[in-house]
């Protein structure tokens, strides 16, 4: 007797949200020149992106490879980049703030299955990440997470947790490090700590060139 029976697998409990004839414009022309090399200028992907629903602001970068499921849950901050061959698997929103930094191959992971099941039952939870975090090559963020204003997910890391504000995370699963200090943009002798940002809401931080 099989533990788990895929033949009864379904998804009928969940929706893509557009209809046919969207979802496969989408798949054989807009995802196709979003990923494409020949067409480097994200100016045109985020246009494509705008077209099929996705929301997205000013100052855009988006690199060669990347690979979104379904832009129609995708909103996107102002200065935001998002590296070669980053996977955006958005079964759910994802939901991107302001000036962050997604690197090369990152997985933003929506979907997942209950391991509990006999029917292996689809499980999604949108992923939200605040301004100034950092996401470094190669790193995984699961179903439901939260990365906070200022966090560091390091390289080849996996997040399975809601990682918390101006901190730096490494590992599998990702786990605090150390404080991620950050330098004011008006006056770079000063910087300000993960504690002070929590006590001090008067200042936005940024990440310095």
């Amino acid at each position: 007797m099989n533990i788990v029976n895929l033949e009864q697998y379904n998804q009928k409990d969940y929706s893509i949200g557009v209809s046919m004839w969207q979802q496969l414009l989408w798949y054989f022309l807009g995802s196709p020149l979003v990923q494409s090399y020949w067409l480097p200028w994200s100016g045109i992907k985020v246009a494509i992106l705008r077209c099929f629903g996705a929301e997205i602001g000013s100052q855009v970068r988006i690199k060669p490879g990347v690979r979104i499921k379904f832009p129609w849950r995708l909103k996107v901050g102002d200065h935001v980049w998002i590296g070669e061959n980053a996977w955006l698997d958005n079964l759910a929103l994802i939901e991107i703030a302001d000036h962050v930094c997604i690197s090369q191959a990152v997985y933003l992971c929506t979907g997942n299955h209950d391991w509990s099941s006999p029917q292996f039952d689809l499980r999604v939870a949108p992923i939200v990440i605040e301004d100034s975090a950092w996401i470094a090559a190669q790193s995984v963020v699961g179903p439901g997470v939260t990365i906070g204003q200022g966090a560091v997910l390091s390289l080849g890391s996996v997040a399975c947790q809601s990682l918390t504000a101006l901190t730096i995370w490494s590992g599998n699963p990702a786990q605090p490090i150390k404080p991620r200090n950050l330098q004011l943009v008006d006056n770079p002798d000063q910087q300000m700590t993960g504690q002070q940002m929590t006590t001090s809401l008067a200042r936005e931080v940024y990440i310095p060139s």
